[in-house]
């Protein structure tokens, strides 16, 4: 029994030994055959790839970027395929990375531990992709002109100064829609978005339209006449002009020559402050407001002795030519005798053309579009800029003009301009008109609308003399029309 105890020790050990040793290499074949998968927690591009071979996580990584992409427009659901907008994955960089992760650690460094069952820091690879900007403007272009409800613009009503109601629709908000997908096309899950929509309001129709329009009342009205109608966009700067003679278009500059009869006044009130400080003295306050309120003549001819008791109108002339109006003059005083104080018949571009003839005043003329660039300097100087601040940088100041605005609205006729208006808009105007004959009428004023502020100069002319009933009619019709296109109704 002793001689055989060492043998059993013997056999016993050189088993455990083969054990071992079939363990060790079982255990060396398995980390083997781990090792040529992808580490444990590996994650590219936020997909998990742990344990999966390189062909294997290649195509885990194009099966979750290649889904499409849910997104939604209004409660649209439309699928983007990533394909569509050029989408590709950079796989040969993202898996190199990943196979210098699995053969980055020393092998019997990592065969020790996974022998201690110590598992490897979990690692990220990050993205590595692009797509082309082009083709995803081009795809959202597609879907927006699928899925977009443009606004309507209001229209003219033909022969009326009204317009339909616009409608507010809604549309794509492109730039920012790419952003969105841009960032959606970079995460592997929740693939899915609501595209960005924004409300789309009813543009104005366009001045193109408020010009024929204009035109198409003035031919209801049957006016044969002859209209000159300037529009000043005051926070566009666009505007309107146009001449119609006996229904139909003729050239507009130059700008026609008008008797300017009481529409002067505004730059008779003009030239005073640039001479006067403000506030006044009483008396040449009330001949101000009695000049332009009730239109009075000699309170005109007072404030322009204030100037000057000899040349007082040539005063007024000189700061319009000053300002750029080389067809605007007073030559005389309201009061007789009606003849030129300089001395001569001016000649201005507005009265020599030869194709049209309104036969105006020669002491005392304007044109629709200088009488209205004048009231749109007035309103830019209330605003601390413009051209009389530019000219009359001390003689006239921001308050002045605010008092020369406040002024003129009130002016109050409840006709021509004022009566194409809802009641209680506020009209900074001054009209004129010739009487035996009434050949002539004219309105310039300066509409505050909640639209926008808008100037607004209407000149009629017709000979054997206009009917003053229509003829106002007319005026405030085209001043509706002026209105409606400033503030259209919306549905």
């Amino acid at each position: 029994m002793r001689r055989g105890g060492p043998n059993i020790l013997r056999w016993v050990s050189i088993g455990l030994l083969l054990a071992a040793v079939a363990l060790f290499f079982y255990e060396l074949v398995a980390f083997s055959r781990k090792r040529a998968r992808m580490p444990e927690g590996l994650t590219i591009a936020g997909v998990p790839v742990g344990g999966l071979s390189q062909s294997g996580a290649l195509e885990q990584l194009l099966q979750v970027y290649s889904t499409p992409i849910e997104i939604m427009y209004d409660d649209q659901s439309i699928l983007l395929n990533p394909a569509s907008v050029g989408f590709r994955l950079d796989t040969e960089v993202m898996l190199a990375a990943a196979e210098l992760e699995r053969t980055g650690t020393d092998f019997w460094s990592g065969f020790w531990g996974f022998l201690w069952n110590r598992p490897g820091e979990a690692t990220a690879i990050p993205l590595r992709a692009d797509y082309s900007p082009v083709q995803l403007e081009f795809t959202l272009r597609d879907i927006a002109a699928r899925y977009d409800e443009p606004s309507l613009p209001a229209e003219p009503v033909p022969g009326s100064p009204s317009f339909t109601a616009g409608k507010p629709g809604q549309v794509l908000d492109i730039s920012r829609a790419e952003e969105l997908i841009a960032e959606v096309l970079q995460i592997p899950y929740n693939r899915r978005l609501t595209l960005p929509i924004v409300p789309d309001e009813a543009p104005r129709p366009t001045l193109e339209t408020l010009e024929i329009l204009l035109k198409q009342n003035i031919d209801v009205a049957d006016f044969d006449g002859l209209v000159v109608l300037y529009i000043f966009d005051l926070r566009t700067a666009e505007k309107l002009h146009f001449a119609y003679f006996q229904n139909r278009d003729i050239p507009i500059e130059p700008d026609i020559a008008f008797t300017a009869a009481s529409t002067i006044k505004i730059g008779i009130a003009t030239a005073f402050l640039r001479y006067f400080d403000h506030p006044v003295d009483p008396e040449a306050d009330r001949w101000l407001v009695e000049m332009i309120t009730l239109s009075g003549n000699d309170p005109a001819d007072w404030l322009m002795e204030r100037l000057d008791k000899e040349t007082g109108p040539l005063l007024v002339t000189e700061i319009l030519m000053q300002i750029g109006l080389e067809s605007s003059f007073l030559d005389a005083w309201y009061h007789p005798p009606a003849i030129p104080i300089s001395g001569v018949y001016r000649e201005t571009p507005g009265n020599q053309r030869a194709d049209i003839n309104t036969a105006p005043d020669p002491l005392n003329q304007t044109t629709a579009t200088e009488i209205g660039m004048l009231l749109g300097d007035i309103y830019d100087c209330a605003n601390g800029g413009g051209t009389l601040l530019a000219v009359f940088p001390d003689q006239i100041t921001q308050g002045e003009c605010t008092t020369l605005l406040n002024l003129l609205a009130q002016n109050k006729i409840a006709v021509l301009i004022e009566a194409g208006v809802p009641l209680g808009t506020r009209v900074a105007h001054k009209h004129g008109w010739t009487s035996s004959p009434l050949d002539m009428v004219s309105d310039a004023g300066i509409v505050f609308s909640p639209g926008g502020d808008y100037v607004l100069s209407v000149f009629l002319w017709n000979t054997p003399e206009m009917i003053w009933e229509p003829t106002k009619n007319l005026v405030a019709g085209l001043s509706q029309a002026v209105y409606n296109y400033f503030n259209p109704p919306i549905e």
